[in-house]
């Protein structure tokens, strides 16, 4: 399986059809650098740390190292050939709004879920609970799996919104989520990313359930390479 946590980033749900080595050492330093640049310059400031600027500038570092990994690593999703179309990888400017608690409800029992992937195979997957929230204005909820007979100490989460097929993936993105003891969570979608299969047809990615189809435009995360409309 290969994911966004691959590059110490997050996010699963991949699987491809034929292996690849680990990734350079070398991005986790071009990522600290770019963190240490945003701290010196809030400490050289003088003023107050402004959270907002402090959320952003982590976000921003970790698309660099993002983009670093994809062009260099020996097994970055993008094929070599595709790298000057799709890298760096486009996403909506930053927006802390998209950056909402939410409450998680666990499933009465661990419910299997038959999903569809991109290859036309089904994966076996279980439900696991439904993180509820609000986000601009309108509540919502999504469905947390996991792979089956796996601890669900990671909640993956397959969505689709009014931007898929236009703005973004017509697929779906992900998102993943750590657990928490305390049942809170933040659903970010500044870190939304498309599956590895938009890159690559050898990836088997699960399609997002039909009840994480959000009624709503995401304008956060990943979008898509050849998106034509501007960035929010």
């Amino acid at each position: 399986m290969y994911s966004d946590r691959d590059w110490g980033l997050g996010a699963g749900g991949f699987r491809r059809r034929r292996s690849a080595s680990s990734t350079s050492a070398w991005q986790t330093g071009f990522a600290l650098c770019l963190l240490g640049l945003v701290a010196t310059a809030v400490a050289c400031s003088g003023k107050p740390a402004d959270p907002d600027a402090e959320y952003i500038g982590t976000l921003q570092a970790e698309r660099a190292k993002k983009d670093a990994a994809f062009l260099s690593a020996e097994n970055s999703p993008v094929p070599a050939a595709a790298r000057a179309a799709y890298l760096p990888l486009k996403y909506f400017a930053p927006d802390p709004g998209y950056a909402v608690p939410a409450s998680f409800t666990p499933a009465a029992v661990r419910t299997p879920v038959q999903t569809p992937t991109s290859t036309g195979k089904i994966r076996d997957m279980a439900l696991v609970g439904t993180l509820e929230f609000t986000l601009k204005g309108r509540a919502l909820s999504l469905a947390a799996l996991v792979e089956a007979d796996t601890p669900p100490d990671r909640l993956f989460i397959p969505f689709s919104d009014l931007t898929s097929g236009t703005e973004t993936y017509f697929a779906g993105r992900y998102l993943e989520i750590d657990r928490s003891k305390t049942g809170v969570y933040i659903v970010d979608f500044n870190r939304a990313f498309n599956p590895y299969c938009y890159y690559n047809h050898d990836y088997d990615c699960p399609y997002p359930p039909k009840q994480n189809r959000l009624p709503i435009p995401v304008h956060a995360g990943e979008k898509m390479a050849q998106s034509t409309i501007p960035a929010r």
